[in-house]
């Protein structure tokens, strides 16, 4: 039953409903106030600190509980703004908070509220003088036990504890964590601040700091153990901590583990828990303390295109099919082209893909791990119409953190039907990889590089039989232009060559092409590409393209990205530069926890006759 003068409404139920979370209850003995806040010798900025630090000003909107809430609110705020003030550097400043106009620290404070309660909103007065500005004086770091000056101590400009600079309290602590991260990267893993002493003169205005510091025993790296797996096994674990016991102590070396370890699929999280002891040999003891996800997923996806077509998918996935990571996803996919092939124009515009995918970590060593993957598909382009049954697995290599090398095999029968008539083309190849990735983000990189590149031999290329050889790359690279990673500076270059076959023998699935939303934006799908007589697009034997994006944060969530994209297929073995596309656009960004939801729109910059005009792509991620 509601209580008494509070009725739950039809909307609230259906809030709850969705969210999960029952309506708000109204709060007891409920006393509305409105706040003003005046300040002496600040500017804007401190205007904006001591808001936002204010717990008065920020639950404006939800009335207190009663006067005892109201005052707990301003006596709270006393500390909170007067910790905004030490952050900007202001240790001389004076706080006055009145509610109804008498001074918090005034027992009759409560009568006064209650009093102007029925008047309406009780005024609420802050009233700020930060005082002057303060800048550090003499900065000392000295060791807690002997109290005289730590040698190496490290550089702490980055942190803004310098002599001269403004004395922001947040200053001191970046420098604390600053000197106890520098001190257990040289292998003191108990190093910390154990005490500091901060003095203000208020004469000559300068905040003179003093930091204790305690660096405890340098030690190694002990024995390491494993807890916390469900499913998976520990073994698979303790096989994968490549760190020796007596190895020197480094938070580095963990973090990399750390990495390695939650690349696994079925790895959620990693929690490194330091022993607060050493071990009878002097060693440091570190639990890995392992959190799974959840075995079992699905899900689905679609991806829409003007130039491209649209595409639905749906997939199941196993994580840890048999106690090793060993991971399992299949994948069905359905997809419309959105009108009749120009190739072939009487051809069903409906294509699909039926995948498994399987993976097997340490199938020689912990670095290799075996991949294979299996599809059934019909592919429909304005270039071919493709039904074929592919098989491709390999060995990948992880060399290092960054580099790995895959060595596989790649099989393919094909029908297919083109501008020229029917085929039928049998493909085996035995491709190796390279990727380099020293990127922070697969589907939202702000800094780093990631390339790829295949070189694949073909003992069978179709018509063309043995001999030919496939050659590609890529190369993308981003750079954030701020510390809050609001401006990134992304680009991306590709190309590739066939050598060593005629075009016409190619099976045209294994020709280049270029156009498209994952291509040059703006242009139909395969549309820069070499065409016959009749004008239908055959592809070519190279390719090269180009892409630069600027991509704007403009809130958490929300984020533009101007862009501009070249490139063309070839009909020769090497790309002779004539005949580049260029194209440019705009495109939106919605940011979620899973990746960016990409709107792009690109228009091309010297058009041809038949283009489009324009193009028009949504999908998750950004474009490269």
């Amino acid at each position: 039953m509601a209580e008494p003068g509070h009725s739950q409404s039809f909307f609230d139920g259906i809030t709850s409903w969705f969210t999960g979370k029952k309506a708000e209850e109204p709060i007891a003995d409920a006393l509305p106030y409105k706040v003003n806040i005046k300040i002496d010798h600040g500017d804007s900025g401190i205007r904006s600190a001591i808001e936002d630090s204010s717990n008065l000003v920020t639950l404006q909107e939800s009335a207190a509980p009663g006067a005892a809430g109201l005052v707990q609110r301003a006596l709270s705020d006393q500390e909170r703004i007067t910790a905004a003030l030490y952050d900007k550097g202001y240790y001389a400043g004076e706080i006055d908070i009145r509610i109804a106009d008498v001074d918090v620290n005034d027992p009759s404070v409560f009568d006064a509220a209650e009093t102007m309660r029925a008047r309406g909103p009780v005024k609420v007065q802050i009233n700020v003088d930060v005082g002057p500005e303060f800048r550090f004086g003499k900065i000392r770091v000295l060791d807690a036990k002997t109290h005289r000056p730590m040698e190496n101590v490290p550089d702490l400009e980055d942190s803004d504890l310098v002599e001269g600079e403004i004395a922001a309290s947040s200053a001191i602590a970046r420098a604390e964590r600053v000197i106890a991260s520098d001190l257990r990267g040289q292998g003191y893993p108990f190093a910390k601040i154990d005490s500091k002493d901060v003095a203000a003169d208020h004469v000559s205005r300068r905040l003179e700091v003093t930091l204790f510091v305690e660096t405890g025993p340098k030690a190694p790296f002990g024995r390491f153990t494993v807890s916390g797996t469900e499913g998976l096994d520990p073994e698979f674990v303790e096989d994968r901590i490549d760190i020796e016991e007596g190895e020197p102590y480094s938070p580095e070396r963990l973090d990399k583990l750390r990495k390695r370890l939650t690349s696994y699929p079925i790895i959620a999280g990693v929690k490194l828990r330091e022993a607060d002891d050493l071990d009878a040999n002097g060693r440091l003891p570190v639990d890995l303390e392992i959190s799974e996800r959840k075995p079992r997923y699905f899900g689905f996806g679609t991806k829409y295109s003007s130039t491209d077509g649209t595409a639905v998918n749906a997939y199941w996935g196993h994580r840890n099919l048999f106690g090793g990571a060993e991971t399992l996803r299949i994948d069905g996919q359905v997809s419309w082209f959105g009108g009749e092939p120009d190739a072939v124009p009487d051809a069903d515009p409906f294509g699909y893909v039926l995948k498994a995918t399987f993976t097997k970590p340490g199938i020689y060593t912990v670095d290799d791990d075996f991949l294979a993957e299996v599809a059934f598909l019909r592919e429909v382009t304005d270039a071919y119409v493709r039904d074929a049954v592919t098989l491709n697995a390999g060995v990948k290599r992880q060399i290092s953190d960054a580099l790995s090398v895959q060595v596989g095999v790649d099989f393919e029968q094909a029908y297919v039907e083109d501008t020229d008539g029917k085929r039928q083309d049998f493909v085996a190849g035995l491709p190796i990889d390279v990727v380099y990735d020293t990127t922070d983000s697969l589907l939202d990189p702000t800094r780093g590089i990631r390339s790829a590149a295949r070189l694949e031999p073909f003992a069978f290329l179709g018509e063309a039989g043995a001999g030919p050889v496939l050659a590609r790359g890529q190369v993308s690279a981003y750079h954030a232009m701020d510390d809050r990673n609001r401006f990134i500076l992304a680009g991306r270059v590709a190309g590739g060559s066939l050598i060593g076959a005629d075009l016409s023998d190619v099976p045209p699935a294994r020709r280049f092409y270029a156009g498209g939303g994952g291509s040059i934006r703006g242009y139909d799908f395969q549309s820069v590409s070499p065409r016959n007589d009749k004008g239908d697009i055959i592809g070519g034997l190279s390719y090269f393209e180009a892409s630069a994006e600027m991509r704007i944060r403009i809130t958490e969530t929300i984020g533009l990205v101007p862009f501009v994209d070249m490139g063309a297929a070839f009909e020769d073995e090497m790309p002779d530069f004539s005949g580049l596309q260029y194209a440019a656009g705009l495109g939106l960004r919605y940011y979620t926890a899973i990746g960016p939801i990409r709107l792009d729109a690109a228009v091309p910059l010297n058009p041809r006759d038949d283009d489009t005009g324009y193009g028009v792509y949504v999908s998750i991620g950004q474009a490269f």
